[in-house]
């Protein structure tokens, strides 16, 4: 296996493993992926050729390999069901269940601007509670199915 290929799958392994714990919308979007991939390896590539120390070579690729991918919708969404809905369900039904209520939640998310550094400004806590009331709402109406 040649130098690039080997870089390219391992940033297509890192993206796909931050894809399927927190944007699993975007888990099987090959097309989404292969470019990424092929992206930070390129990129990785061009700044060492250049002569960069290998952190900021790892940096520069980073940046392209995850960008606009630090705020999460279903971290989010996990976060809530794990927070506030945790007593009424057995620990292995909350991811299941917070992958549910996404689709559900989807109108709330889409009130919000969502940055990468949304869950650090002051609209994040207006999120949360909308979120929270949005499922307590849909259980009260469906039950816990």
């Amino acid at each position: 296996m040649d130098t690039q290929q080997k870089d390219l799958s391992y940033f297509r392994l890192r993206l796909q493993e931050l894809l399927n714990t927190s944007f699993p919308e975007k888990a099987n979007d090959q097309k989404f992926i292969e470019e990424r991939s092929l992206w930070a390896s390129n990129a990785y590539e061009g700044a060492f050729r250049s002569g960069n120390p290998i952190e900021q070579c790892n940096e520069i690729a980073n940046y392209i390999l995850f960008e606009k991918l630090h705020f999460s919708k279903f971290d989010t969404l996990f976060q809530v069901v794990c927070n506030e809905f945790d007593t009424i369900m057995a620990d292995e039904e909350l991811r299941p269940f917070a992958l549910k209520m996404s689709p559900v939640c989807e109108v709330v998310f889409s009130n919000y601007e969502l940055t990468d550094d949304f869950a650090y400004g002051y609209e994040f806590d207006l999120l949360y509670t909308e979120i929270t009331g949005t499922i307590a709402i849909w259980i009260t109406e469906n039950g816990l199915q």
